[in-house]
């Protein structure tokens, strides 16, 4: 009999995720910033979709095109239901990489993207995919990949080999992927117990361990227990990618292209001696001990002017997507936390606190009386609060009103489901072309609203009594509350910090 799993789980269905760094909208800064054009991303495709959340997003929160496909028919029928409520008419398959690849209906795209795939399939599968970039990315057209890489996967690899090992030969034959990924990961904590040498050399690996027992197990299946599992190093990555005439044109993690906050004075002077701009990357590598990696690749990059670079720069236009007094003056980078300077980050946080969306051009404007603010502060900071989620890109006023029918419709869905699940948290915004972090209680919110209900005691009382129905509590603190009225005031206390802080935000997004 054919496995059509070709070694990947598929007994699990994937996580309802979703991957911000999909969003084309993302790339036009990092490329602006490398000094590199950007297409216009009119036809999208992403190879791997999972539950396809992403993929539906960005389909109905913009007027891109979208196709793609995932092995796992349970999971691309429920991305085929998302595209249906949607109308964004999104072309999503459940053919393995080989059959959608030879289909002769696709257009030619501006940007194809794939989410840590690549580092769960076969040499097979890779060269497929390889051949499809070589023959549907349009001249000058955008790669997104991230994938497993060494030399940060270098100590565990050895761990995660022992338990897909003990999965596949101590598991009861009757034995469901969870119960097996649950078995391997306790047998790793006691072989750890024993003080093995492996685990002196490598002390790190028993923090890995003992995080590994918090994590969704279905999560834990896709992401360790697939048959191919191969982390790789960047170089191999480019001489994948050549022959598809692809070549490498930055980090699509913006926090990579800081350098201040993640390599010391000392590294970044030694990368700078290096000549050759892909051995600095695999050479970076190491000194950040990067585990996974996440790339922008271009199919015959153009190198922009000066001049040319400024001028777009400046008309990239920006949205504050979290409340003002919730936004962190500090970072996590490789070398440490850092203090963002209250001088710079103050007075720019300041134009943007009305949540309205605002060019760079214009942020310079603004900062006409703080002379200390240059333009590339502006646009440091920009990529700064990008890397942390707290600013996002905005689309043109007419893509923004194209979308919004089909995110409304997605979002309605997305709300209604939220009354019985609360495994989406995101929502569709028509401005940023992408997805937005709403967790349930606050989905139940608007569901309320929408109701007609117009106090945030009354959002209170109607989310307890949806809970109360399906004989679910609040769980504070790691603690069930008991009593209806803990759990209403804790609502209570939700609904109002909602309607301070998140509410005004969704609007301004289109969300609501």
């Amino acid at each position: 009999m054919t496995d059509w799993t070709a070694g990947y789980i598929a007994d699990v269905e994937y996580t309802y995720g979703y991957y911000a760094e999909l969003n084309p909208l993302r790339v036009k800064l990092a490329f602006l910033n490398a000094g590199l054009a950007c297409p216009a991303m009119g036809t999208a495709c992403e190879l791997g979709f999972g539950q396809g959340l992403s993929a539906n997003l960005h389909a109905a929160a913009s007027v891109t095109r979208w196709h793609g496909t995932d092995f796992n028919p349970s999971q691309a029928g429920y991305a085929q239901e998302l595209a249906a409520v949607s109308g964004a008419q999104a072309q999503l398959f459940d053919e393995a990489f080989a059959d959608f690849a030879a289909r002769t209906d696709l257009p030619e795209f501006d940007y194809i993207g794939l989410h840590g795939i690549w580092s769960w399939i076969s040499d097979e599968n890779r060269a497929t995919i390889t051949d499809f970039l070589r023959r549907k990315l349009k001249v000058g057209g955008v790669l997104y990949i991230s994938y497993n890489t060494q030399p940060g996967w270098a100590a565990f690899a050895p761990m995660r080999h022992l338990l897909t090992e003990h999965a596949a030969t101590m598991g009861a034959p009757g034995d469901g992927i969870v119960r097996r990924v649950d078995d391997a990961i306790g047998f790793a904590g006691r072989l750890l117990a024993t003080n093995p040498a492996y685990a002196k050399a490598n002390p790190q690996v028993a923090e890995r361990v003992k995080k590994l027992q918090s994590l969704d197990r279905h999560y834990l299946a896709h992401e360790y227990f697939n048959r191919d599992w191969h982390p790789m190093h960047f170089a191999q990555m480019v001489e994948w990618l050549e022959p598809a005439k692809l070549s490498f044109a930055c980090s699509a993690n913006y926090l990579d292209l800081i350098d201040g906050v993640n390599l010391t004075n000392e590294q970044q002077t030694f990368l700078k001696e290096i000549a050759d701009p892909l051995f600095r990357e695999s050479v970076r590598d190491f000194m950040v001990n990067v585990q996974f990696r996440k790339d922008y690749w271009v199919k015959g990059p153009r190198k922009l002017s000066a001049l040319e670079q400024g001028e777009i720069t400046r008309a990239q236009k920006f949205i504050l997507t979290t409340h003002r007094p919730a936004v962190p003056l500090k970072m996590q980078g490789a070398v440490g936390e850092a203090a963002l300077s209250a001088e710079i980050y103050g007075p720019i946080l300041d134009a943007l606190a009305d949540h309205q969306p605002k060019t760079l051009g214009q942020i310079e404007l603004a900062m006409r009386d703080h002379p200390a603010i240059s333009f590339a502060h502006i646009v440091q900071s920009a990529i700064v609060l990008c890397s942390g989620g707290h600013l996002s890109a905005v689309q043109d006023d007419a893509v923004i009103a194209a979308a919004r029918t089909h995110s409304s419709k997605l979002n309605a869905y997305l709300l209604d489901r939220a009354r019985g699940s609360g495994d989406i948290t995101y929502l569709a915004s028509p401005v940023t072309g992408g997805g937005v972090a709403v967790g349930r209680f606050q989905q139940i919110f608007m569901v309320a609203l929408k109701q007609g209900l117009e106090q945030p005691a009354d959002w209170a009382k109607y989310a307890w009594q949806l809970l109360s129905e399906q004989r679910q509590t609040i769980v504070k603190d790691g603690v069930a509350l008991d009593s209806a009225e803990q759990n209403v005031a804790e609502l209570t206390g939700q609904a109002l910090a909602f309607e301070a802080t998140q509410l005004p935000v969704l609007r301004a997004l289109g969300i609501i």
